[in-house]
């Protein structure tokens, strides 16, 4: 192939091309919800928690630590999710000293007889490496996110503007969150090995939080936090195969780089 689409013609591009159509979508609309629901620091604490989970997997011996990881992820989802609504002023310092203690302990199990560097990888991720049964995976996950944000997105955006007027409503408050916590700490443990446990959450938040810039209804919100996701992902692949540089860091750079032009578009029409 020529004219800028050789990159194409590697199997390992192909996939990894499929992939990024997947997850950016995938994020893009999570991401909304999250941002929305002032959720970040609650994302970035179970993308931490995915090393504690491989800790884990690796202490019972397991050959692949994916389930301990997914499973830990779950459990610290509902746990976290649990005492932040019993504690709600305090919610940001929870989850940091949650997140906090669950890396220290991950990192210390692991680098347990100077052996993280076999796990070291994960931090950037490596989305090349995804393998055909990893993209249907994906194209499942997302199938199930796009499901759950069709007939849930209304009641999550009812929670994030008020508990009591969404319950007054008859929306099943507690469930709501604990069913959407599965869903968060399922698609960031699923999606760490290709995107990296450092910049998962930055993926998850900047297409919403720059299509936040220039929104004017729900629509548009949901609309151009796809088209960023997206566009990210995508050029980021791109750029990273002819410059040598890991796919999942460019892809955030890129991401950045949307949400400080909206941030200035936005305080520009404001």
């Amino acid at each position: 192939m020529s004219n800028g689409w050789e990159w194409l013609q590697f199997d390992f591009m192909r996939l990894a091309f499929l992939a990024v159509l997947l997850i950016t979508p995938l994020f893009g609309l999570l991401g909304t919800m999250i941002v929305s629901r002032k959720m970040a620091f609650f994302s970035d604490a179970l993308g931490h928690s995915a090393l504690t989970g491989i800790a884990i997997g690796v202490v019972c011996g397991m050959e692949d630590t994916s389930l301990a990881m997914v499973l830990f992820a779950i459990v610290f989802a509902l746990l976290l999710n649990r005492i932040s609504s019993k504690n709600a002023a305090a919610t940001d310092t929870i989850i940091s000293v949650f997140s906090s203690c669950s890396i220290a302990v991950g990192l210390a199990i692991l680098s347990r007889g100077g052996n993280f560097s076999k796990y070291s990888s994960l931090l950037v991720g490596d989305i090349l490496s995804i393998s055909r049964r990893e993209v249907v995976y994906l194209a499942l996950i997302l199938g199930v996110t796009l499901i759950f944000w069709v007939c849930c997105s209304n009641w999550l955006e009812a929670l994030s503007l008020h508990r009591a007027l969404a319950r007054s409503k008859h929306i099943p408050v507690r469930a709501m969150e604990y069913i959407f916590a599965v869903l968060v700490a399922l698609i960031v443990t699923l999606s760490i090995k290709w995107v990296g446990i450092l910049i998962i959450n930055a993926l998850l938040i900047l297409p919403a939080a720059s299509s936040r810039n220039i929104s004017q209804n729900l629509r548009e919100y949901h609309f151009f936090s796809l088209v960023f996701a997206v566009f990210s992902g995508i050029l980021g692949l791109i750029l990273s195969y002819y410059t040598n540089v890991a796919a999942g860091p460019m892809i955030v750079i890129l991401a950045s780089l949307i949400y400080f032009a909206t941030y200035l578009y936005g305080k520009k029409i404001a």
